[in-house]
Formats: C-alpha cells, structure tokens, sequence
C-alpha cells in the first residue's frame, strides 16, 4: 500500500542485503483488529543487548532511559511490517509482524507500553523490543498489527499517547556482556500449576530441556518456565521458530 510504502525503516539501517525488500509493505493476509491480541506483560529481565547507550543513527545521539516506570508521551506512531517480519529485532527476538510490538528511540527494551490512539480511543498493549522511529517527528513504530489494531494502518500515522507499564519482578542486568543467548524465558507466573502445565506442554513440542525455577519479587514468589540450555543460537533460533509455528510466541532470549 502507498502509506506503508512511505513509512521509513524502524530499526537502525544495517548492511542493506539483511533485507530482501526495498520498501516496506502490508502483507497480503490481511487482519482485523478483533484478530490481534494485546501482548501480555511478564517479568523480562533488561539485558545489555539492544540497550546500548548512547548510540547515534544519523548523526543523532541518543540515550536508553535508566528508569521508564513513570514514562507517559504524546507523539506521532508509525508502523512497519513485512520489510522486517523474520528478521532480528534489536534485541536479538524475531519480529513477527502479526505480533503486537513496537519500536522506541530510548525506552529500555524489552518492556510493556500501553498506546492509545487519541484520534479514535483505541488502545493496545504491546511488548517494545526494537530501536526506531529515527524521525524527529515520530515517538513509536508499531507492528502492523497493533496499528491495524489501532486503526490507523491505512493512514500510515497516528497521534497517540505512549505509557509503560510498571511490572514487578523485572531484573535490570544490563550489566551483562555476553553475545550469546543460551535460554528462553517463556513466562512468569503466581502459579506453580500453571507453570508446570506449560513446563509439561513445551516439553512435549521440545527436545531442549525445560525448566520451572522459582523467584522472589517483592513479596511475591513467581514461578520462571525455561526452555534451555542450547548450544547456541543458531539453534535457539531453530526453537523459537518451532515454539512461534506452534502459537507460544518467540520467548525471551537470556544468556
């Protein structure tokens, strides 16, 4: 469509060969916004990838936010879409462009958003895991779904109001340095049934061992469902994409 093939690229440009297409586009499927779900917020721990700081994108420098408890903007969202479905985001995740996602210039990744668009009050919760819009006048990139969610992916923008939301249990680690990934995290529950039956349904669709650890967070004891070790990620990605084909979702990538 002529509005998505305007939107400018999200992520910071890499060697141009990472993307097969030129522009980006809608794909052909297309959704309605009863078929997209809000992401659900879990307590991700904020690694050192995709959180470098400060980094600059065309000239521009720009800083991560240490603390974006209390973060509540107004601005201009974009979306992208098939240009960059299947490749990494910043943080190593896979984007799929059917997910509810987002990208942001200086909100420490990954971490939850509440947007609403303010033409039409329409809002979404969506997991923020990628760097971009590099436009001084944009504030977010949404995946196509959360903008056909919002109701604006045939205009191409929107005015919305942007907030995190604050999770308990999040571990600041960006004090870690290590390029490989060697786990998923799947979820964090109050539940140690419910952890368990995901435990026992991962492992039935995974060869790689899965995992239900139990963390403390404030007063409140979770239960972490796991999947890993793996040799590398090479092969961690071969498990993300089994678990996204099998409607789990890509999972967390931990060192």
């Amino acid at each position: 469509m002529l509005a998505a093939a305007l939107l400018a690229a999200c992520t910071a440009p890499p060697p141009e060969s990472r993307y097969p297409q030129a522009q980006d586009t809608a794909p052909v499927r297309s959704i309605s916004p009863d078929d997209v779900a809000d992401a659900v917020p879990r307590a991700d721990p904020i690694l050192a990838v995709g959180n470098k700081t400060p980094y600059t994108v065309n000239g521009v420098r720009y800083e991560i936010l240490e603390d974006a408890r209390h973060y509540k903007q107004r601005g201009t969202a974009s979306w992208y879409g098939t240009k960059f479905h299947g490749h990494e985001t910043s943080n190593g995740e896979i984007f799929d462009l059917y997910q509810a996602s987002a990208a942001h210039k200086t909100l420490p990744i990954p971490c939850y958003a509440r947007v609403t668009n303010l033409d039409n009050g329409r809002s979404i919760t969506v997991r923020v895991n990628d760097r971009g819009p590099f436009h001084d006048d944009r504030l977010i990139d949404l995946s196509y779904a959360a903008a056909v969610k919002l109701g604006y992916m045939e205009k191409g923008t929107a005015n919305v109001e942007v907030e995190v939301l604050s999770i308990a249990g999040v571990d600041d680690r960006r004090g870690t340095t290590s390029g490989s990934y060697r786990y998923l995290q799947m979820g964090a529950f109050g539940s140690e049934s419910s952890a368990l039956r995901l435990q026992g349904e991962l492992q039935a669709l995974l060869t790689a061992p899965v995992s239900v650890s139990r963390v403390q967070s404030g007063d409140d004891l979770l239960y972490r469902v796991r999947v890993g070790p793996v040799a590398d990620n090479d092969e961690l990605a071969t498990v993300q994409q089994k678990l996204l084909d099998s409607g789990y979702g890509s999972g967390q990538p931990l060192p």
